[in-house]
């Protein structure tokens, strides 16, 4: 099992922590973690574009010119994809681009991804993330003092004071730990977790 150092809000080591290697030792699968960013960036599209064809423009009932004799190509209608104002080709149609992923699939690429984190010594356990109020410079502070600038922050529990205070902080995401999925994982550079997370969180992935 890897042991993580645990530090408090100021920065200091308080302690260690052994992380359990069936959620955070894995063999990495690079494939399921694309996979899982795909789906995830996938199922956010609206999926609502809509561009009409020749069948659907307004017009060009009427043959512009006789078929032979002009000396021009012959042509049917004005609304052809080569007019202007006319259709398009394999015009884009509103369609639901959401795929799914088995729920092994899914917990192999979380728990890929943790591991990567580990692995690149970029997860900092924390013993708890308390603030008194919210207050944006305290938790610029807690993240100098950690000296981490982007950052997903991950919780056990709903905490407002911590929520409201970095969210105006651009480079930093509140998570849950029923909520952690791939791309934020990998999005941010660095992952906060307290000792409480880490423990919900190979409760259900282990």
């Amino acid at each position: 099992m890897a042991n993580v150092t645990v530090y408090n809000i100021e920065g200091k080591e308080v302690g260690k922590i052994e992380l359990n290697d069936a959620v955070f030792g894995v063999e990495i699968n690079e494939h399921l973690v694309h996979m899982a960013v795909v789906q995830q960036l996938a199922n956010k599209r609206q999926g609502t574009q809509s561009t009409k064809t020749r069948a659907e423009v307004r017009g060009g009932g009427r043959k512009p010119w006789r078929q032979k004799g002009t000396g021009h190509a012959r042509q049917g209608s004005t609304r052809a994809p080569q007019w202007k104002g006319g259709g398009v080709v394999f015009a884009p149609k509103p369609r639901d681009y959401s795929f799914k992923m088995n729920r092994k699939e899914k917990s192999l690429a979380i728990r890929s991804a943790l591991t990567s984190r580990v692995n690149e010594s970029k997860i900092f356990v924390l013993d708890q993330l308390n603030l008194d109020e919210i207050k944006t410079k305290k938790m610029k502070a807690v993240l100098d003092n950690l000296k981490v600038e982007k950052a997903l922050i991950v919780l056990d529990k709903k905490d407002e004071n911590v929520y409201f205070s970095a969210r105006n902080l651009p480079k930093v995401r509140t998570i849950l730990t029923n909520s952690i999925n791939v791309y934020d994982i990998l999005k941010y550079d660095n992952l906060i977790i307290t000792k409480d997370a880490v423990a919900q969180i190979e409760e259900v992935y282990a």
